[in-house]
């Protein structure tokens, strides 16, 4: 398989006035083309702090990091990833066909290409019919699957996901949860998701990363043998349960790890 991120001995401190806070220390992970990873982990631990160091939002302090074999910079450059953020961060004077073709409107594209870069990506995420509406007209499920229209507008092999089903309520995040794995296989793209929650986290990943209070370490990676058809109701059975409960002891044993120190 074809190494997408490889993160060798990364750590990252930040300088504050009240002294240097360490949110990622000693991390050491790959994730491979195609896969889905899920990052879980207490609040504060340092999961969107890895996202954004992928996304060169942040540098890192100390190790290496990689995407496509690139410095993030050159990634960044090279538009290698979508990002998906907690909230949709849509423009409220904009129609959703205009959110969406926003980051092909600032890379030069035509407004042919928009179009019908907007038309696929409004399908892949079922919002067809929706191109004139404006957010405030749209749920905020539907305005979550703009978000996510909008980051796979410029077919980028990389989607970075910030929690971005976190506020929405339990049936909406099931029914998105679908749709994400759907979206998933119809793409092939490499995903990196941000969780607080378990179920969430076993439902969707090939692999999970579990994470320790900070400063943020990788605690257990866990590589997941579900099947690629996920019904919800595989949330019922012996080999999901098991699953969560490995993640669950993860989470225990990164607590432990603090308390230790």
């Amino acid at each position: 398989m074809t190494s997408v991120v490889s993160a060798t001995n990364l750590g990252l401190t930040f300088k504050t006035n009240d002294g240097d806070v360490v949110a990622l220390s000693d991390v050491n992970l790959t994730i491979e083309k195609g896969e889905f990873v899920s990052f879980i982990g207490p609040s504060g631990c340092g999961k969107t702090t890895f996202l954004r160091t992928i996304a060169d939002l942040e540098r890192p302090t100390s190790g290496s990091l990689t995407i496509n074999g690139q410095a993030p910079e050159r990634a960044r450059k090279d538009r290698a990833y979508g990002y998906v953020f907690q909230a949709p961060a849509l423009y409220p004077w904009r129609t959703i066909e205009k959110n969406v073709a926003l980051p092909l409107e600032i890379m030069g594209y035509t407004s042919a290409q928009q179009a019908e870069r907007v038309k696929r990506t409004m399908d892949l995420v079922n919002l067809a019919g929706f191109e004139k509406k404006y957010p405030w007209q749209l749920s905020g499920g539907m305005q979550q699957r703009a978000s996510i229209a909008r980051a796979l507008s410029f077919d980028a092999d990389l989607l970075l996901m910030d929690e971005p089903f976190g506020a929405l309520d339990e049936i909406v995040r099931d029914h998105l949860n679908s749709e994400l794995l759907k979206l998933w296989d119809r793409t092939g793209k490499t995903i990196c998701f941000v969780t607080h929650s378990i179920p969430e986290a076993v439902y969707l990943s090939t692999k999970i990363v579990v994470m320790s209070p900070r400063p943020g370490r990788v605690t257990d990676v866990i590589e997941s043998d579900l099947p690629g058809e996920r019904p919800l109701d595989i949330r019922e059975t012996p080999e999901f349960l098991a699953i969560a409960a490995r993640v669950r002891d993860g989470l225990r044993a990164g607590h432990s790890y603090e308390e230790a120190l």
